[in-house]
């Protein structure tokens, strides 16, 4: 080996890296812009399937990647936040969303008719402008176009410096033989493409590389390019099976889908292809081009989604009898702080803006944990129920804990790639889990006040302190449920009714404990109840202090 060979060999290498690190600079990029956009493809999912191939085509072209499409899908599916049905649709649309990248990469190796118009021509520019946005723009949103446009050119050169390495060599007999080799062998050429891709954990990249030495050499055959195609497609499903070891029994099936589905897509194309190359083998031994890979690439994903369609019940069956089993059953054997646990699923952190969604959906589940937990100490002051004081108790700790975990879930989110709004939302969430923590804190305090040992004398309160308290407790109630909703729904509305309610709340809060220190020195209630009643109603307070600072937070959002 000379030092030319080694000096190829690092183009290669450095080839490779540029072009893989520009997808991710690419993708960065592009999910920062998408921003909102992206929060509104997960209410998409909830719709129809064809709706579902769209987003998932959709935001696989934004992440350049669907394996790390599925892999979210695996963790929305572990989250509960989308159903096996809803997963196949997104399933069959990253197969499609791949498709982009092959054509971003047929479009950098025009031939030299179009050398005006090929991208490898202005990469270097690109590259440049996007180092100045992203090295002297004080303004986030051109920070964020430089990242597009540094990595799109990156992902340029980095196919020139691969194609320029391997040039030289491609033309060596070993190189022929081993692709008409894998022409002629469906099975091996598949397999190839398998083992590629799932060192790469890409499918757009080793289709990528593939399109590059098609160009490079011209000794990529029509029979090897498919037939490592199709490998590919199922090399994608290894990482996303890697994922859900260890998960629920649906996140399992998820990924048992993805293999399904491009298993049967390469058996059924892979079998009409070698009938087809046996009868025409002109076919299979010409050569082919990247704009010719992408072709193939397009009409296989496309083809294999509309004939799937009609059986994607068939294959959410298929997978319940590869993993067997019920998740109603495991979900039941898990506390709530492992069901939490269970929906921060780090996979959904692939895409930033589907992690601060993740993110909302459990801060706006604790809330409504922390309201029942409210509402079961408001029955317990009204109606002595040791029971449900001890529950009080129970759920506290599990709030206490969900704190912790949520907390974390946050700090993974806040080191991702996300823009100033997602960044705002963020920090809101931060201050939210804790101040839903501590309405979780004054709940306990309050049943604290009213409980009382085996052998002690219960608390009890007058028909008129029972009024009063019924009625403060009706205010800071809906104020708090009013704050969770504002935050779930972004709702103007709900805000402003918890900004009413919480005026309310102070004005009765004063004249309730008036009313009240007027009865005690008249000697008409227990001193003993009576501080009792004048603490809750502070606690009250306190509650509906949160639940205005939660409001406020979803206001400044806007």
């Amino acid at each position: 080996m000379t030092i030319t060979d080694v000096g190829n060999l690092f183009m290669f290498a450095g080839g490779l890296g540029m072009f893989l690190y520009g997808m991710h600079s690419m993708s960065g990029g592009i999910q920062k812009t998408a921003g909102n956009k992206m929060k509104e493809l997960l209410g998409i999912l909830t719709s129809n399937h064809f709706m579902a191939v769209v987003v998932g085509a959709l935001v696989t072209a934004i992440i350049q990647s669907s394996g790390a499409t599925t892999v979210m899908v695996v963790g929305f599916v572990n989250a509960g936040i989308m159903t096996l049905t809803q997963a196949v649709g997104v399933i069959m649309g990253a197969n499609i969303g791949t498709c982009i990248t092959a054509w971003i990469v047929s479009l950098g190796q025009l031939g030299d008719a179009f050398k005006a118009f090929s991208p490898s021509l202005y990469a270097p520019l690109l590259v440049g402008i996007g180092a100045f946005l992203i090295m002297f723009s004080k303004k986030a949103k051109k920070q964020t176009v430089g990242e597009i446009l540094v990595g799109l050119g990156l992902l340029f050169i980095g196919l020139d410096f691969m194609g320029d390495a391997a040039g030289d060599y491609l033309h060596l007999p070993i190189f022929t033989r081993a692709f008409e080799l894998f022409g002629s062998n469906p099975i091996l050429g598949i397999l190839i493409g398998v083992i590629v891709t799932a060192i790469m954990q890409s499918s757009s990249a080793a289709v990528g590389v593939l399109q590059t030495l098609a160009a490079a050499g011209g000794v990529v055959t029509a029979s090897s390019a498919m037939y490592i195609s199709l490998g590919s497609n199922i090399g994608s499903c290894c990482t996303a099976l890697l994922s859900s070891l260890g998960e629920s029994r649906n996140a399992k099936r998820s990924a048992v889908i993805h293999l399904t589905f491009n298993v049967l897509g390469a058996l059924v194309w892979g079998s009409g292809l070698f009938v087809l190359f046996q009868f025409r083998p002109a076919f299979g031994t010409m050569g082919i081009d990247s704009v010719g890979i992408s072709v193939f690439h397009t009409i296989f994903n496309l083809v294999c989604t509309v004939l799937m369609t009609p059986l994607r019940g068939k294959l959410v069956a298929l997978s319940g009898l590869l993993v067997k089993g019920g998740d109603e059953q495991e979900q039941a054997e898990q506390s709530d702080d492992a069901i939490t646990l269970r929906h921060l699923d780090d996979r959904i952190l692939e895409t930033p803006s589907f992690a601060v969604e993740n993110a909302i959906l459990e801060v706006v589940h604790m809330g409504h944990i922390a309201n029942e937990n409210m509402e079961r100490a408001f029955e317990a002051v009204m109606n002595y129920d040791k029971e449900k004081i001890e529950q009080v108790y129970r759920t506290e700790k599990v709030i206490n804990k969900m704190e912790k975990l949520i907390t974390e879930y946050l700090v993974k989110i806040s080191n991702l790639s996300l823009n100033e709004d997602q960044h705002m939302v963020v920090n809101d969430l931060f201050y939210s889990v804790s101040d839903i923590e501590r309405v979780g804190d004054h709940v306990e305090n309050i049943v604290e006040l009213i409980d009382v040992k085996e052998d002690g004398e219960p608390i009890t309160f007058s028909e008129e302190g029972r009024c009063d308290l019924a009625e403060i407790m009706d205010l800071v109630e809906k104020s708090f449920v009013f704050s969770i909703s504002a935050r779930e729904k972004v709702s103007m509305d709900d805000a402003n009714k918890v900004v009413k309610y919480e005026d309310m709340v102070d004005n009765l809060e004063e004249e309730l404990r008036e009313k009240h220190i007027e009865r005690l020195s008249r000697q008409l209630c227990n001193p003993t109840s009576g501080v009792a009643f004048l603490d809750i109603i502070s606690n009250l307070e306190r509650i509906s202090d949160h639940a205005y600072n939660l409001a406020g937070y979803v206001m400044s959002e806007q």
